[in-house]
């Protein structure tokens, strides 16, 4: 029998949280998709709830994360700004070592 060690971790700002796997696949999907209700849709989140969360992490962050365009003939649309794909890459990056970290430390255990 493998043991595996599994963690959730999260990225605070001012001991509020910023980033965290839900917020993060939120972000992806937002970009992904082009538009916060369907990225909400898609991971079956009501768009209240979408609001509040991308609402949280642009209100913390140091620059914003999304841009909205307001509706037209195409109509309206939300996009990840340079910084709110940065900070999902730079979590993703973190999240992935801490898992290697994770795996390597239980390995050199008699478990």
């Amino acid at each position: 029998m493998k043991y595996k060690i599994k963690s959730r971790i999260w990225i605070e700002a001012d001991g509020n949280i910023l980033l965290g796997e839900g917020r993060v696949s939120l972000l992806k999907a937002i970009d992904e998709t082009g538009s916060l209700s369907k990225a909400a849709k898609s991971l079956g989140m009501s768009y209240k709830k979408a609001w509040s969360l991308i609402d949280a992490v642009n209100s913390r962050a140091e620059k914003p994360v999304i841009t909205t365009s307001i509706g037209g003939k195409s109509g309206g649309g939300t996009e990840l700004t340079s910084y709110g794909k940065s900070l999902v890459a730079a979590f993703e990056t973190i999240n992935e070592n801490c898992w290697k970290f994770l795996d390597k430390e239980i390995s050199k255990t008699d478990l």
